[in-house]
């Protein structure tokens, strides 16, 4: 019986090999995945968000970001949004709104959404500052978070543009509210 690959050294050594291999492969997976958490920033900010309507009129600003899950510029830019959102968490107003799921499809057209992600900046008073369209890196959130946080103009970047009071008066805004514009092209456009 000293043949059986069960008593055999090499049997053995193949087995723990074997099991370093498994071990190795799932903690790949794990550090792959972000972690034992297995919520990704995008959901854990989905998950913390607060109702637009409820944000724009706490008296707080408000950053809304048009997004959606299969989007790779949104998945790439959701960690410092995230960071953002802790960091401004009692200031600022952090608001995710997917646009694939149809409970907000009146925001996307109220808000002219054509391209993802977009982000749409209101000041404290819920009134709309500017919008930001594509990328945007932590310093470049970092600008657009302390403009609306000081009541300034927001920063000169690729992308951003800001909303004049004399085109859409608040009064305009809250007439907005209950009416959408119409679509020439959707989110997945892109543009």
């Amino acid at each position: 019986m000293t043949g059986t690959p069960e008593s055999s050294p090499l049997g053995i050594a193949q087995r723990w090999v074997l099991v370093l291999i498994a071990v190795a492969l799932a903690t790949g997976l794990v550090v792959l995945r972000g972690g034992i958490q297995s919520e990704s920033p995008m959901e854990q900010l989905a998950r913390r968000s607060l109702d637009p309507q409820t944000a724009l009129t706490n008296g707080r600003p408000t950053l809304i970001e048009f997004y959606a899950d299969w989007c790779q510029v949104c998945r790439e830019m959701a960690p410092s949004m995230l960071d953002l959102e802790k960091q401004s968490r009692d200031r600022l107003d952090v608001v995710l709104v997917n646009v694939d799921n149809p409970r907000w499809q009146d925001l996307v057209d109220r808000y002219d959404v054509n391209g993802i992600p977009q982000l749409n900046l209101f000041n404290a008073e819920g009134e709309a500052k500017g919008r930001s369209l594509g990328f945007r890196s932590a310093e470049e959130l970092q600008l657009l978070t302390t403009a609306l946080l000081e009541n300034q103009p927001l920063p000169a970047l690729p992308g951003v543009g800001n909303i004049s009071q004399l085109l859409t008066p608040p009064s305009a805004n809250k007439a907005m509210a209950g009416a959408s514009s119409p679509a020439n092209a959707g989110p997945r456009s892109h543009g």
